[in-house]
């Protein structure tokens, strides 16, 4: 609590710091964690908006036609057309690009402007789709919200790890996934309202974009720096102050010594990128590039982006598919609130390991039904019986990944970087996230044309190797301070050949956290 009592970080996780989980402090993360309704808002709208016969025929003619006339015989390829997928993947592109710039705004200016510049470009992104008159327009616009997902997602989970106390940095963390899956079903219920208007239902949805990106710019004005921000800036004093600020306590020495100490070692660092490359650096590497490609690759967005056109292949009505979306959206946003439970009680590796093994079961199952029905002719119509199977396993296929992979994804390579390396690490982190959302967005479709039901068997073997992957390489994270995670690797069975005594801070390293 605040008032200064004397709190052990994560329970004996790291060092102990004075102070303590401040009201200032949460407020200050809701706050942040908003820019994740722009991440979300968009996986949820594209999905709707692409289903929607008056959207297709205006801009996809061609599409609408092979639904209507059904010159493919069979279910799987009603939908495959790679402008279509454009539409919704273009996105992910430009936010690939607009990280590395990110990256480097961050850093030199702090992580508020660069909030502030993703809110911004995805408010004008928005204004573009709303008001598209042809497809240069919607793409035009959809680059634009692509920029802004961009610098979002590289700032803020960076801001939330840097200003939460690390015995609640875990739950203050998945904030950001939280407004990610509100965004997401605020974005389903609004294109199952919009379905019911006359015309122009599309543009209502995609112009509701500008209102996350509004709470983004106004939160960009009213948030405070973090002291590690200040720091690089050369601000000591308001740094300090900051930090009194957020813990609640008058004597923050420890902590801001070894803010302080990181900050110098940062300095010395002139290249973060050719720094990154570093052997001591390689579990921060590795991990910033394998946990967002395995993130993506477990076929979650699939399900968030292509949702109702998923389930309109599969033989639900207009309105079925659209409700089956807000049903998935709602257990998303339910468990991830688990997550923020369970993070910072049982850890970052029993969520990841429990998730993976609930993804895994759901995806072959959800796979063996479809191909049962559909076989790999793609004729057939599902039973209703069989339609509430496939959805009910979906929605425990979403929840397992909501509480792992899905709030995971953003906080471990967020609190594992130094601060000298961190805005690199966390624009590989989204950048690796957002190329393989492009290539997923841009050619699921036409994969599941191709490779039918066994495309579900495809993603169930790549959580496999994942959760693998997970249980030898990953160390438990759980209440350490972000200055001091070198000391986790170093104690770590595969990782500790790569560090080196000197870039442990402080030289402690008998850590309570037990790696595998």
């Amino acid at each position: 609590m605040a008032g200064g009592a004397f709190v052990s970080e994560g329970g004996g996780g790291g060092r102990s710091y004075e102070g303590g989980v401040t009201p200032f402090v949460i407020i200050t993360c809701i706050v942040a964690a908003m820019g994740g309704l722009l991440f979300g808002y968009d996986l949820g709208i594209s999905g709707g908006v692409t289903s929607m016969e008056e959207f297709l025929s205006k801009f996809f003619p061609q599409v609408e036609s092979q639904m209507k006339k059904a010159k493919h015989d069979t279910a799987y390829c009603k939908f495959d057309n790679q402008m279509l997928q454009l539409f919704t993947s273009s996105l992910y592109l430009a936010a690939l690009v607009a990280s590395f710039a990110a990256s480097v705004i961050t850093r030199k200016y702090g992580r508020k402007v660069s909030m502030f510049i993703g809110g911004l470009a995805f408010l004008v992104g928005a204004l573009f789709n709303a008001f598209a008159i042809n497809v240069s327009m919607l793409i035009i616009g959809r680059l634009l919200l692509g920029v802004g997902v961009g610098f979002a997602n590289q700032s803020t989970p960076v801001y939330l790890s840097e200003m939460a106390p690390a015995k609640i940095r875990g739950a203050l963390n998945i904030g950001f996934q939280m407004a990610i899956t509100i965004g997401i079903l605020m974005a389903n219920l609004i294109n199952y309202g919009t379905s019911k208007m006359a015309q122009h239902g599309w543009r209502v949805s995609l112009g509701l974009a500008a209102v996350p990106a509004v709470v983004m710019v106004i939160g960009s004005f009213v948030l405070p720096d973090t002291p590690n921000s200040m720091l690089e800036r050369g601000k000591h004093e308001e740094a300090k102050q900051m930090l009194k600020k957020i813990r609640g306590a008058e004597n923050v020495d420890h902590e801001f010594q070894d803010l302080c100490d990181a900050c110098e070692a940062a300095k010395k660092v002139e290249h973060p990128w050719k720094n990154i490359m570093r052997s001591k650096y390689r579990p921060a590497l590795i991990f910033c590039s394998a946990i967002p490609f395995f993130q993506q690759i477990t076929g979650i967005n699939v399900i968030m982006f292509y949702a109702p056109v998923l389930f309109k292949t599969l033989g639900f009505g207009d309105d079925a598919a659209l409700m089956s979306a807000v049903i998935t959206g709602v257990v998303n946003m339910l468990s991830t609130i688990v997550s923020i439970y369970a993070a910072d009680r049982y850890g970052r590796r029993f969520l990841f390991l429990e998730g993976g093994i609930q993804m895994f079961i759901c995806q072959l199952l959800v796979g063996s039904f479809i191909g049962a029905k559909f076989g790999t002719t793609g004729t057939g119509t599902l039973t209703p019986a069989t339609a509430d199977w496939i959805l009910a396993f979906i929605c425990v296929y979403v929840a397992g990944f909501a509480w792992s992979w899905g709030p995971l994804g953003w906080l471990v390579p967020s609190e594992i970087c130094p601060l000298e390396i961190r805005p690199a690490g966390q624009a590989i982190n989204v950048s690796v996230n957002m190329f393989f959302t492009f290539l997923i967005g841009q050619f699921f479709l036409t994969m599941l044309c191709h490779m039918k039901f066994g495309l579900f068997y495809f993603f169930a073997s790549m959580v496999a190797i994942m959760t693998v992957f997970i249980y030898f390489l990953l160390p438990e994270t759980k209440g350490v301070p972000i200055e001091e995670m070198g000391r986790v690797w170093k104690q770590h069975w595969f990782w500790k050949k790569y560090i080196p005594d000197d870039a442990i801070i402080g030289g402690h390293e008998d850590i309570s956290a037990k790696p595998v």
